[in-house]
């Protein structure tokens, strides 16, 4: 028989340049374990639905079984003649088992089955990737519960702004990552839609029961139009979206890391484990890990418009632009997934540098909100209470002080509603632990999020 599956109508073989062009199983063959899973429930349906023997259906599976074995072997050489996976498997699978071999691919195209194995793979990675978001939100729940008496600076505008727990830090992250969570939870609802059975475009002749693929294969129902069915990328264009926030936020804690670990915050420590040194320079820790997964936000980026562009105009059904479709889609996985991994790690065995931290607290004047709160308790509009504290500030500033240093005489040369409790409002202890609403960096109310967040991790 030909080569080629599908070379009958053809005079002549293809050129061996295109060939190489067009050919996709340099990177679609990570798919053979759903390309085989989807083959196999395929011709035992076809036997139930009386369209191959039983026998046949016998014949093929283990073929199939086969063929997966010897591809987890490295037995298997995959042909690039063959152009993707599903002709290696098909073709293997007639060298094996003969002529019978060739009945597998009655009433699917490799439109349908394509969209069955993408399907059935992110399905599969998103799984695997919510499991390596937690094990990260884990990390930070550690970090937060193990320093919660540490007190950093808040920024605005990478400006000393307020008080703040670090561990109140550290939750902000969380519940960004909870979030990538509850898109990829909200995500695979779409991906898990069966598209078997749409055939090329129009469906198929044959009595296929599709329903019962699905339920085989744990889909939650089928896709209800044909030409939708194998044109549709919107849940792998969906999942780089995610993933584009997944790693904008990994990005915004990577640079926060690499500050951190910077000589002039020295706020914490990275293990050695995760950072390299410099060629010339002896004294040099690199945050290497934090660099590239910083950099590599890009690159998911690119992805996503890679793909959004590649759908823009293509007209129904499937066109060979959709085989470009995979590599943007498997470099984010990679990318995801490593990215997710290695943070989880370093940020397990990251160490905090406490003192350092609160000294950076306290400089700044970063207690000034809580003095405006102050006068506004002794009933004073909050605008005016903010001038006043504007001017004690500019006063300190001239005066090379800090705002707890100042003597109640000093105090009251800008308001006489101010006493001599104001020493008890103006502490970085005092100032992070009278935010007590919920939400908010006071000692217990951070304990009680940590508390919550533990239980959302459980579910």
């Amino acid at each position: 028989m030909s080569e080629k599956l599908w070379a009958g109508r053809f005079t002549q073989p293809t050129d061996a340049f295109v060939e190489e062009f067009t050919a996709s199983i340099q990177f679609d063959q990570r798919l053979y374990r759903y390309d085989i899973q989807g083959s196999t429930v395929h011709a035992r349906m076809l036997a139930r639905q009386g369209i191959i023997a039983e026998a046949e259906m016998n014949v093929i599976v283990d073929g199939l079984t086969a063929i997966l074995e010897e591809i987890e072997q490295g037995k298997f050489e995959f042909s690039i003649s063959r152009e993707d996976i599903h002709m290696n498997v098909e073709a293997r699978l007639i060298e094996l088992i003969g002529p019978v071999g060739g009945k597998l691919h009655t009433a699917r195209s490799r439109n349908d089955q394509v969209a069955l194995d993408i399907r059935l793979y992110l399905r599969d990675e998103l799984d695997a990737i919510q499991t390596a978001l937690k094990a990260l939100q884990s990390a930070l729940l550690d970090q937060a519960e193990g320093n919660l008496d540490v007190i950093m600076p808040g920024f605005t505008h990478l400006q000393t702004a307020q008080p703040v727990l670090y561990a109140h830090h550290l939750l902000a992250y969380f519940e960004m990552f909870t979030r990538d969570t509850e898109r990829l939870q909200d995500l695979r609802k779409r991906v898990n839609r069966m598209p078997l059975g749409a055939g090329a475009l129009a469906g198929t002749t044959f009595p296929i029961d599709r329903e019962w693929v699905a339920d085989q294969l744990g889909f939650d129902g089928v896709t209800h139009n044909s030409l939708d069915s194998v044109s549709d990328r919107d849940f792998a264009i969906e999942f780089c979206s995610a993933a584009s926030l997944m790693m904008m936020h990994l990005s915004r804690l990577s640079e926060e890391l690499i500050l951190w670990s910077s000589a002039d915050f020295d706020f914490i420590e990275l293990s050695d484990a995760f950072c390299t040194g410099s060629s010339i320079m002896p004294q040099k820790k690199n945050p290497d890990v934090p660099e590239l997964v910083r950099g590599k936000t890009g690159r998911v980026y690119g992805n996503l418009i890679s793909l959004l562009t590649l759908m823009k105009s293509l007209p129904l059904a499937y066109n060979k632009d959709m085989q470009e479709d995979k590599e943007p889609l498997f470099d984010t996985i990679d990318t995801i997934r490593g990215s997710l991994k290695v943070f989880a790690e370093m940020i397990a065995e990251m160490q905090v540098k406490a003192d350092r931290m609160r000294l950076a607290a306290g400089r700044g004047f970063s207690t000034a909100t809580d003095v405006a709160d102050y006068l506004v308790r002794q009933g004073m509009p909050f605008r005016q209470a903010h001038e006043v504290v504007g001017k004690t500030v500019r006063y300190c500033v001239e005066n090379d002080k800090d705002i707890p240093e100042l003597t109640l005489e000093e105090w009251q040369q800008f308001s006489g509603q101010i006493d001599a409790d104001i020493a008890d409002f103006v502490t970085l202890d005092a100032s992070v632990n009278a935010r007590t609403a919920t939400g908010g960096t006071a000692h217990s109310s951070v304990e009680k999020e940590i508390a919550r967040a533990r239980q959302k991790l459980a579910r």
